[in-house]
């Protein structure tokens, strides 16, 4: 198993990606610890992974809280021992075109999908150059490298998430610590739900292989950039979108 005992910390897991992602790093044996804002999810969730033979636990969380991320790392650095990984997971969307969008809005957005990713990372990475080791993965987006009609806020996010990672690969790198970011494209989570019927059939038109990805295809490369198998991919941004910026 890639990550056989490694403790990884996963924000946003309470549903589609994070959740996926959850499960797959339960499967290759790390020890998961389910962050969410939604409590009974991710609860479910780490029961879910208790099934799957790993060690886990669900904590409920609100990313853009400092004070309570750097409680929960220090609940998971003084229980086990050490934090191996931390997949940025968490994201939320206020969509608006730009004369229309409100400050509440875009202070939402990049309270949790900017923000929130500086706030837990700053808040592992105490333990993590302690530790000379560790992996940090970023929830950035295809948005985020090219933009998208309404997503002003989203987009900003997504774009400073790749900024973070170009950085701290830089920093962190010399202490034995991996930054690296995915970049999804079109992927069928509930984030979607809301969208028209018509609207999907025109994402599934953009990619070439003519589909949306599933959260499980994301999860796989989060897996395989959390373990030793990526060892030298350091700053990094990965695009998973079935080859829609084509």
């Amino acid at each position: 198993m890639k990550l056989e005992g490694k403790v990884a910390i996963i924000t946003g897991a309470g549903q589609g990606i994070g959740a996926a992602t959850a499960r797959k790093f339960a499967r290759e044996g790390a020890i998961v610890v389910a962050c969410d804002t939604n409590t009974d999810a991710v609860q479910s969730i780490a029961a879910a992974c208790l099934e799957n033979g790993s060690h886990a636990i669900g904590i409920t969380l609100d990313v853009a809280n400092r004070a309570a991320i750097d409680d929960m790392v220090h609940t998971v650095a003084e229980r086990f021992g050490r934090v191996d990984i931390l997949v940025n997971n968490a994201g939320i969307t206020r969509d608006a075109r730009l004369e229309k969008m409100t400050l509440a809005q875009f202070d939402q957005v990049i309270d949790v999908n900017l923000r929130g990713v500086f706030h837990a990372t700053q808040a592992v990475s105490e333990y993590m150059v302690r530790q000379q080791a560790g992996v940090i993965l970023n929830a950035s987006s295809v948005v985020g490298i090219y933009g998208n009609f309404g997503q002003t806020n989203y987009a900003a996010a997504k774009f400073g998430v790749i900024g973070f990672t170009k950085t701290w690969s830089r920093e962190l790198g010399p202490k034995g610590i991996r930054v690296n970011a995915v970049a999804p494209g079109f992927i069928e989570t509930p984030i979607l739900s809301t969208v028209p019927h018509e609207v999907i059939e025109k994402m599934r038109g953009q990619v070439p292989l003519r589909r949306l990805g599933k959260p499980e295809e994301i999860a796989n490369v989060y897996a395989f950039l959390a373990s030793d198998e990526a060892s030298y991919i350091n700053g990094a941004v990965i695009e998973v979108s079935g080859g829609m910026t084509l």
